[in-house]
């Protein structure tokens, strides 16, 4: 797996390409409370003055575009956060993985792992604080299959196949495959070699069930050097933490409290 960049010292650690505004803020909501700095930026900036910030997300209206727009605007987004020196790339959909069989969501990270000289990535929108769990590859919407959930009656992206490895397949070039539960619920040296297994096998975008946070903590300990991580904002929850224990992000108690306000 290609290392994550080394940068300068003072550059952000993590770049976000986020597919609409709502994800964007719910992912930097996520890591604000996990201790980053986080500034949110709608579409791609014009210039490339540094940002001062842990993290930055970029947040795009990709979801529903054509699939080659949406990879462009998506390429252009990842080109200014290298920029900027970001060590590590996310990009975030929607924890209902809604999208067609044209895309976005598997042109979109196929695109950016050529662009970071990556052939794996794993794939997992589970959000399980919002009831949205992935289990042997089916995104349940609290007790209800993804294609019993209302999501099936979508008008622009209706989900009609729970299956995201069958869902993901559709719209991909690369080999899917899944990366399962007991393998993550075994820790993050498990989690590793079941991934490398599969990038053995040939796989390139692997469904990462996740039914908790620990789960989504395991993973994202396992991937903490991964260049790109996909998902939902859940995905983030360990993300902080990883910076922490390399020494990269303090405590970070100001960026997730806000100053009391006075008077009245």
């Amino acid at each position: 797996m290609t290392p994550i960049l080394q940068t300068a010292p003072n550059a952000p650690l993590l770049g976000c390409i986020a597919d609409d505004f709502t994800g964007a803020t719910d992912l930097a909501s996520m890591l604000v409370r996990g201790g980053m700095r986080t500034v949110q930026l709608i579409d791609v900036p014009g210039g490339a003055e540094p940002v001062a910030a842990d993290a930055l997300v970029v947040a795009l209206k990709s979801r529903t575009i054509p699939a080659d727009e949406a990879v462009a605007q998506s390429l252009a987004a990842l080109a200014w956060l290298q920029a900027q020196g970001c060590r590590q790339f996310y990009f975030k959909y929607c924890s209902t993985f809604d999208s067609t069989p044209a895309g976005n969501i598997g042109p979109v990270a196929e695109a950016l792992m050529k662009a970071l000289g990556t052939d794996f990535a794993i794939a997992c929108p589970a959000f399980p604080e919002n009831g949205r769990t992935v289990y042997r590859g089916y995104l349940f919407v609290a007790d209800a299959l993804l294609s019993e959930s209302g999501m099936e009656k979508h008008p622009l992206t209706p989900m009609t196949d729970p299956n995201l490895v069958r869902v993901l397949a559709a719209q991909s070039t690369l080999p899917v495959g899944l990366l399962r539960y007991d393998a993550i619920a075994a820790g993050e040296q498990a989690t590793r070699e079941a991934a490398a297994k599969l990038r053995a096998q040939g796989v390139g975008l692997a469904i990462a069930d996740a039914v908790s946070n620990d789960d989504l903590r395991s993973l994202g300990q396992a991937f903490a050097d991964a260049p790109l991580l996909t998902g939902g904002s859940g995905l983030a929850i360990g993300l902080p933490d990883n910076f922490r224990r390399a020494g990269l992000l303090g405590a970070g108690e100001e960026a997730a409290q806000l100053p009391a306000v006075g008077g009245r």
